[in-house]
């Protein structure tokens, strides 16, 4: 008898690996960190993303930026 279903239900999928969204920002600023809280580019980026990608908990903290944490599944 066939067994139904996906067989890889419950398995661990692929870890990513590699730059965040955020990385990939500060690389194409080309900034370093001592330099992140003065820049106003990277902060305007991180308002519009503070709720779509990771960013580093203590620069949200420095530029006082809340992120919601709920998610209502509407994009």
């Amino acid at each position: 008898m066939a067994r139904s279903g996906n067989p890889e239900w419950g398995k661990q999928g692929p870890v990513r690996s590699g730059p965040t969204e955020f990385d990939m920002e500060v690389a194409r600023l080309r900034l370093t960190p001592a330099q992140f809280v003065r820049s106003w580019q990277l902060r305007r980026w991180c308002e519009q993303n503070r709720n779509r990608v990771y960013i580093p908990e203590w620069l949200l903290k420095e530029w006082q930026i809340i992120v919601e944490d709920t998610f209502n599944g509407a994009a």
